[in-house]
């Protein structure tokens, strides 16, 4: 009998222990995913920063090209909105927009000479691009966060532990559909 009772208590002690290793973890992929989140908002930010220096070195130049440094300001707006509202779904197709404008500006660029031997123009066409290039990495390493926290969630025992104490799954950060089609570089250079 005694042998029964302490496989028993053993049973429970090992099944309290994986709750609490499994409720660990799962709490540790949450705030993984928000510091992979929050390392996206900080350089959104400091691009958010920059756009207007940009468009503002361009203005001088590009008397002609105000329906474009217009896009590249309603695109970073609608950026700034999606994040405020925490809209995924938004920002991913806001961001769409910003790029292919951002791409549409400094393809103009080359129309304008004295605009692109600009040396803030040229400092702050890097920096930007330095910018999506990180925030290109950023939200691949966002989405993997989001992919492991999201298996832990769903796959089974821990899915368990997920579910009594509320763990959600997060969505991917997505882009819009015209981003995953080919470009068409007659129409971007017309």
């Amino acid at each position: 009998m005694e042998i029964v009772v302490i496989l028993l208590l053993a049973a429970i002690a090992g099944t309290g222990v994986y709750g609490v290793l499994c409720f660990n973890r799962l709490v540790s992929l949450r705030h993984n995913l928000k510091a992979a989140w929050s390392n996206i908002d900080v350089l959104l930010k400091q691009r958010h920063d920059e756009l207007p220096k940009l468009v503002t070195t361009c203005r001088q130049y590009m008397k002609y090209e105000q329906d474009t440094l217009e896009k590249v300001t309603l695109a970073r707006s609608r950026v700034s909105n999606a994040m405020q509202d925490g809209n995924l779904a938004e920002l991913g197709a806001a961001e769409s927009m910003l790029h292919n404008s951002l791409g549409r500006l400094f393809a103009l660029s080359e129309a304008y000479p004295d605009l692109k031997s600009n040396e803030s123009f040229m400092r702050l066409q890097s920096r930007i691009t330095t910018l999506e290039n990180s925030i290109a990495d950023r939200r691949e390493f966002y989405n993997d966060s989001v992919n492991v926290n999201n298996i832990a969630v769903d796959a089974f025992p821990t899915n368990l532990v997920a579910n009594w104490f509320a763990f959600k799954t997060a969505p991917l950060f997505e882009v819009a559909e015209e981003e995953l089609v080919d470009v068409n570089l007659e129409k971007l250079f017309a």
